[in-house]
């Protein structure tokens, strides 16, 4: 049973066909505007078909900030004294008789001056640091990388290092720099015969009374450079052990274990990459950075008068501590986003 409305013949009930006066039996095609005005309302709301392939995987940069600082919380907790004692090596400059003659007796000479509990000192400026740090560094990474990655879902391996670049860049400025600048005043402080902090608190008042608030942003440029060059080492690595560990399967799951050997692996490599800068960026920010004119006088004093060898000072305590900070920092990561998804 058909009937006709204007000059079209309409034949049943769904679906519609359109016929054009003349022209038969056959079904008439239209092309753009004339095809969205007879395309019924039902074809209209279907939603397009997924693409091939998979969908993309996305982190929406608020779960990367509420994972990544609970992440950095429970991580500095539980490597700060190898930050200590990197710190406290690093400053041991050979031009004045050093005090300590390798890793094993800085800690045996804190803890007999200051028990135990001096191998925590200055952990209360990283922590409250640590969590924003963290926080910026994934939800800045999720972000950039909700725009870089490809229909799939895959972020390839120059991607990722842009946006682990622009990660640690967005650290550096917001977060790093004053909280690196205050911890190394504290551990610096503790060395000395008669320290005048206190705490937090009265050491930041103390700094910002005698310095300003530039005094809180002292090696900034190294400090870029070094969280710069950090994250964008560490995210490319990451990623590309993801991408083949996962194959042409971009949402195949990933053990924490396997995670873990591959964050320690990307902490690694970041190590040997910018020691050189973690050097100069430490000298920038002790209680006798006003010696340096600059950034570039700072290494050039190191090299002349310590030699090439100084800018791998606390290498191995740095090493150790940075594979174990980027396997638990990874691992807590994910699993925490793991949660929230589910939520």
């Amino acid at each position: 049973m058909s009937s006709r409305i204007g000059p079209f013949t309409v034949s049943g009930s769904c679906p519609v066909r359109m016929r054009r006066p003349g022209s038969g039996s056959g079904t008439a095609t239209a092309s753009g505007p004339e095809a969205a005005r007879q395309r019924p309302l039902w074809a209209a709301a279907a939603p397009a078909p997924a693409p091939a392939g998979g969908s993309k995987k996305i982190t929406h940069p608020v779960k990367a900030i509420l994972a990544g600082g609970l992440a950095g919380g429970i991580e500095i907790c539980i490597t700060f004294p190898t930050e200590y004692v990197k710190t406290q090596l690093q400053l041991d400059e050979r031009a004045n008789p050093p005090r300590y003659k390798g890793i094993v007796d800085c800690v045996q000479v804190t803890v007999r001056d200051h028990g135990v509990k001096g191998l925590y000192r200055g952990l209360s400026s990283l922590l409250y640091g640590s969590i924003p740090k963290s926080a910026i560094r994934f939800g800045m990474f999720e972000f950039l990388n909700n725009r870089m990655i490809d229909e799939k879902g895959v972020l390839t391996m120059w991607r990722s290092f842009l946006c682990g670049l622009g990660a640690g860049v967005a650290e550096a400025v917001l977060v790093v720099c004053p909280m690196e600048t205050v911890k190394v005043k504290f551990i610096h402080d503790q060395s000395s015969l008669s320290p005048k902090y206190h705490g937090f608190f009265h050491g930041v008042r103390g700094i910002i009374r005698e310095q300003g608030l530039r005094g809180t942003y002292q090696g900034l440029t190294a400090t870029v450079l070094k969280q710069g060059s950090n994250q964008a080492i560490r995210f490319f690595v990451m990623t590309t052990l993801r991408n083949w560990y996962k194959g042409n399967d971009p949402n195949k799951p990933i053990n924490p274990f396997i995670t873990a050997a591959f964050g320690a692996t990307a902490g690694a490599t970041s190590v040997f990459g910018n020691t050189p800068l973690d050097v100069v960026k430490t000298r920038m920010q002790s209680l006798e950075a006003s010696k340096y004119k600059n950034t570039l006088d700072c290494a050039y004093q190191i090299l002349k008068n310590e030699g090439l060898f100084a800018f791998y000072k606390g290498t191995v305590p740095r090493l150790a501590r940075v594979c174990l900070d980027v396997a638990i920092v990874f691992v807590i990561y994910e699993e925490v986003v793991k949660i929230l998804n589910k939520i």
